[in-house]
């Protein structure tokens, strides 16, 4: 790999970590900031080279690798070639694309193209890095705490789910959660912790996996997210749950998949939505490199997979809630989705950015909110 006259020359980075998923994180966070100070982003990666002296244990084939490298660059993939290396560890060169200068004249509700990435630029408010970090050993110190099942809702490698299920309750309501990460990265493990507020409260908690976009379709995540609730009312006997008291949530791409599973009269009826910091209408990101790596940039296709888009669904109780410090395109995604489907106004969770907000299902005003929204 190298680079011609007129490229930037090749970012490298190295970790001297023994464990593959914390050399890559901490290599491609590296590589993440070198893109980010020369003022280009994902999208304009164009090449990856990895050395290692064990190549295996860093191929994007394995899901802990996948998933490592989702969590900085999300579903942006260059190719990427393993070599074999002599130092411990990984070091990663990079090569990118200089970026075009990006037009100034207000593209959407007057942010210029650039106002509206950092609008839809969650990533920005929190150190990324340590957040994943942090939640990969809080999901695994719950998960070894907390008897869970993991179930396969279909046969894709992804379409797996687990359940964790209040003690003594024989017919439990059913809480499912459904992760964000931009339709792009993150995981079930990794969400874990945040099941314990509702567990303790007496509900079982389901939280789904989905596949990842760019290689599974946004519209195939929303049938999956269907797959996975007709499969817990089917099973809902042998599992121990209650078909008929089935509520849903969701935080940031989740709380869309939770919209639009509520809206879909072939899954099976739920009583309530739970929507935190989601995204219901899906127009602005197909202006941004990451909406026409979805595919939004097709505005029918946008339109379509809107909850806003839809009129809303009935006989549903609602709860909306975003942090206080998240931006405000976020705030106003909302706003208006309750004011379309008629729920109360969002809660304003005082002090929280767009991550920091799923501590508070933990106990706090959020928690108050999910109980009260989800109550029989």
């Amino acid at each position: 790999m190298s680079a011609s006259d007129n490229d930037p020359a090749p970012l490298a980075a190295h970790s001297s970590h023994r464990d593959p998923v914390a050399a890559l994180r901490e290599a491609l966070s590296a590589i993440l900031r070198g893109l980010v100070a020369a003022g280009c982003g994902p999208h304009h990666l164009t090449g990856m080279v990895w050395e290692s002296a064990d190549p295996a244990a860093f191929h994007p084939a394995r899901h802990e690798v996948d998933l490592t490298y989702r969590e900085v660059f999300a579903g942006f993939r260059p190719p990427i070639t393993l070599r074999p290396g002599t130092d411990d560890g990984l070091t990663v060169r990079a090569s990118f694309a200089p970026p075009a200068a990006p037009p100034a004249e207000p593209v959407y509700a007057g942010y210029s193209l650039p106002e509206l990435a950092r609008q839809y630029s969650p990533r920005l408010q929190t150190d990324m890095e340590a957040l994943f970090r942090q939640w990969s050993r809080d999901g695994e110190a719950f998960r070894a705490h907390h008897r869970g099942l993991d179930l396969a809702y279909g046969p894709g490698v992804y379409e797996r789910l687990d359940l964790y299920r209040p003690q003594g309750a024989r017919r439990a309501p059913l809480w499912v959660f459904l992760h964000g990460g931009y339709w792009q990265a993150s995981d079930k493990a990794q969400h874990a912790q945040f099941a314990r507020g509702m567990l303790d409260a007496g509900y079982a908690v389901a939280m789904p996996n989905y596949g990842l976009a760019p290689d599974t379709p946004l519209r195939v995540i929303v049938a999956q997210v269907g797959a996975a609730l007709r499969f817990l009312a089917r099973e809902a006997d042998s599992l121990g749950i209650d078909a008929a008291r089935i509520h849903l949530a969701g935080h940031s791409a989740g709380g869309h998949l939770a919209a639009m599973a509520a809206l879909d009269p072939r899954d099976p009826p739920v009583r309530s939505a739970l929507l935190l910091s989601g995204l219901f209408d899906l127009t602005p990101l197909g202006l941004l490199p990451l909406g026409r790596l979805l595919g939004l940039d097709d505005a029918a296709l946008a339109a379509r997979l809107s909850p806003l888009g839809h009129p809303p669904p009935r006989g549903l109780r609602i709860g909306v809630a975003v942090g206080e410090k998240e931006s405000d395109e976020f705030k106003r995604q909302s706003r208006v989705i309750a004011e379309a489907w008629g729920a109360p106004a969002p809660l304003i969770a005082a002090d929280r950015h767009h991550f920091s907000l799923l501590e508070d299902l933990n106990g706090g005003a959020l928690l108050d909110l999910a109980l009260a929204t989800a109550a029989d």
